[in-house]
Formats: structure tokens, C-alpha cells, sequence
């Protein structure tokens, strides 16, 4: 067989079954260019720490204003992608006209210009969440040691910059960026999920955070702990599914906690390799 038809049959494919993501407004999100512009995104909440650059007061506003751009650039255009995709999908033709014409790219960039101004806050919570761990993990020695090895503290930063995104509406792109970090550190947070000021997850290999999950305040998790739904029927789609944490709970490794009607009350202690599927009391312990 020669070259020529061993590549048309590859092209044949493409016609066939899909799976081909072709340039242009009405192509689905990179996925690498918004990686980069999660990348840029790390490297303004924590500057110096994810780049091998020297940082001083000389060149800090240099580097952070080229970032800045370099962000709102691609991010208003791979949002911009989403949202033209997402009325592709779910429109008449006249309202995939219009809505490309006008809506998508203002929209876009409003959206980008958003995430950089919130970014102030989102330092001050992840810095909330930098404390919670050095606090918890009596093997910390620096917040620099957590900020730069702490595999927690980095899937917690890549999740509320998605999330921020995800209650804007944006579609996809805050899936991206979870999936990615969940690859990365074994931590799965669903960018929907609800989560408070000074959270920590110890280890975080295998932890998952189901999209309706709502977490507290200076709650701690250590790995395995699986926050699911009981039922992951279609028909489920857009109801809490997942259960609720309060306020300074403490779950320790492999327990599953399922249900969206499922409250573990604020101050509770769950046990390693513990299952539950009913509420829990404010204060309990609950052992294996």
C-alpha cells in the first residue's frame, strides 16, 4: 500500500467519525493554548515560583503587564471559541449569525478582563489556602516549600481560577484546566464544586470533588477521599448530586462521602476507609 493511500484513509476517517478540531472561530478551545494561559495565570499568582526567571522590583511590572496582555489575548479568544461553539450547537441559523456578528467576542473579553481583575482576590483566598496547608502538615517548613511542592495547594490555585470562570458561564475552558491539573497531581476538583477560604488537601493522590459538592470553611482532606454522587444517571444533570462539608471538617484517606442530600456537619471528623451515604452530626467522629 503505498504513502498517498495510507493518508487518505486517515483523512477518510476524519470525514467519517470526527474528532477533527479545524482553525477558526467555530473550532472547539485549544487545548494548549489555554494551558499556557493557565500557566501565565500560576505565574501571576505566585510569581518567580513557577518560572525558571529572575523576578526584582526593576522588571516585576515589566513581566506581569506582558503577561497580563498575553492573557487577555488568548483567553478572549479561546473563550470566544466556547461560547461560538455552544450557540452552534443550540441555536437557529439566524441566532448563530447574530450571535457570532455581535455578542461572543465582547462577551469573551469581558470575561478575561474579569479574571485579571479579580486576581487580587484570588491571591488573597489561595494565600488563605497556603496558611491552611503549612498549618495542617506538621512536615511543612516555609510557605515557599508548599507553595512550590505541594501537589494540594497547586490543583486547589488551577481550581478556583476555573471555577471563577465556570460562574461566569464560560463553557469548557474551566474543564480544561481541571482536567489538566487532575493529570498533573492525581486531584480531580470538578470546577463547579463550591469550596471556602483555607482549604487543604494532604498527599491529594486520588481525591475527587463531584460538580455540586459545597465545602466549608478550614476543612482538611487527605488522599482517596472520593466527595461523589450516589447515582450518575443523565437524567441527574443540573440537581446536587454530591454532598455537602461544613465548616472545619476533617476527612481522612479513602473515605467516600456520596449524596447530594448527604451533610456532614460543621467540626465533624470522618474516618480512613470510612462509607457514607447519610448525614452526619456537627462534632461526631466516625470510625471505620
Amino acid at each position: 500500500m503505498n504513502m498517498d493511500k495510507l493518508i487518505d484513509n486517515i483523512l477518510d476517517s476524519y470525514e467519517q467519525f470526527g474528532g477533527i478540531n479545524k482553525a477558526g472561530l467555530t473550532s472547539f478551545p485549544n487545548r494548549e493554548n489555554v494551558v499556557q494561559v493557565l500557566h501565565d495565570l500560576q505565574c501571576l499568582v505566585f510569581p518567580g515560583y513557577r518560572n525558571a526567571e529572575d523576578i526584582d522590583s526593576t522588571n516585576l511590572r515589566y513581566i506581569t503587564g506582558q503577561r497580563v496582555n498575553r492573557i487577555i489575548n488568548v483567553l478572549t479568544h479561546e473563550i470566544q471559541k466556547a461560547l461560538i461553539y455552544t450557540v452552534e450547537c443550540n441555536s437557529t441559523e439566524q441566532e448563530k449569525s447574530d450571535v457570532k456578528k455581535s455578542h461572543c467576542f465582547a462577551l469573551a473579553e469581558q470575561t478575561s478582563l474579569a479574571l485579571i481583575e479579580a486576581l487580587p482576590d484570588l491571591r488573597r483566598i489561595i494565600r488563605l489556602d497556603t496558611i491552611a496547608a503549612f498549618n495542617g502538615d506538621p512536615a511543612a517548613k516555609s510557605d515557599e516549600e508548599v507553595i512550590v511542592s505541594y501537589p494540594g495547594l497547586e490543583a486547589i490555585v488551577v481550581y478556583r481560577l476555573a471555577h471563577f470562570l465556570h460562574q461566569k458561564g464560560v463553557p469548557v475552558i474551566p474543564r480544561i484546566m481541571t482536567e489538566y491539573i487532575h493529570g498533573k497531581t492525581g486531584i480531580d476538583i470538578h470546577p463547579g464544586a463550591e469550596i471556602g477560604e483555607s482549604f487543604f488537601i494532604d498527599h491529594g493522590t486520588g481525591v475527587v470533588i463531584g460538580e455540586t459538592t459545597v465545602i466549608g470553611k478550614n476543612v482538611k482532606i487527605y488522599q482517596g477521599v472520593t466527595l461523589g454522587a450516589l447515582s450518575v444517571k443523565k437524567t441527574l444533570q443540573n440537581k446536587k448530586r454530591h454532598p455537602t462539608i461544613e465548616d472545619d471538617v476533617t476527612i481522612y484517606a479513602n473515605a467516600t462521602i456520596l449524596g447530594g442530600e448527604t451533610v456532614i456537619g460543621k467540626g465533624a471528623v470522618i474516618g480512613g476507609n470510612t462509607w457514607i451515604t447519610k448525614s452526619v452530626k456537627a462534632g461526631a467522629v466516625i470510625n471505620q
